[in-house]
């Protein structure tokens, strides 16, 4: 009975100093993974390790790990862009054709979407010479897209002409200030939307 006594604390002892690793290394992991910016309580997605501009970690559906049909990150950050380049000028245009800015004879109203019906009644020849110029400009986008996702040697959205006369620094300043103002503006311009064609009051007439 004393030797099985003295047996069960010499094993007791071994294992007490025995090295836990799948316990340990468990918690090493959860300690030194990064946390996300904009979700704390979600950790950061692999890809998003900050080199795009405005980049905070923002990916709860994990969207930028799909691999299929060509969608990867490249392509979603160049429809971000995109997106947000449309966004800014359709909110200056809403706001500026409500004020009165338009072209002569052509229809204003605070329901944007009537406005564009109007306008497609009443000049439908200059709409469809639009649609003709827009899908052309999307050819070659998707051509720059393609070639760019390929060869490396182009960021998404990037037409050359932010670098003209700027230095580093000022580039990446001016990236981070576009898409930080286009997603308020992808925003803004649904809530200016949505208010003309619920309640047919403009974006202005909501701000006073």
């Amino acid at each position: 009975m004393f030797r099985l006594l003295i047996a069960s604390l010499f094993l007791s002892a071994i294992y007490g100093f025995m090295p836990v690793t799948k316990t340990n290394s468990r918690v090493s992991t959860s300690l030194s993974a990064e946390r996300s910016k904009s979700l704390p309580f979600l950790l950061r997605p692999a890809k998003l390790d900050g080199t795009l501009a405005g980049d905070e970690g923002f990916d709860p559906l994990g969207l930028s790990n799909i691999e299929e049909l060509g969608i990867d990150l490249y392509w979603l950050r160049e429809a971000e862009l995109k997106h947000s380049r449309i966004a800014m000028l359709a909110v200056v245009g809403a706001v500026g054709q409500e004020l009165g800015i338009i072209f002569p004879g052509q229809p204003t109203g605070k329901n944007q979407i009537d406005v564009f019906w109007q306008f497609y009644d009443s000049n439908p020849g200059p709409f469809f010479a639009g649609l003709l110029a827009v899908s052309f400009f999307e050819l070659i986008s998707g051509l720059a897209i393609t070639e760019g996702r390929k060869s490396g040697d182009r960021a998404p959205g990037d037409f050359g002409f932010k670098s003209w006369g700027k230095t580093p620094s000022e580039v990446k300043s001016y990236e981070l200030k576009e898409i930080r103002n286009g997603r308020l503006a992808m925003w803004a311009a649904a809530g200016i939307l949505l208010q003309g064609s619920v309640t047919d009051t403009g974006a202005v007439d909501n701000l006073f």
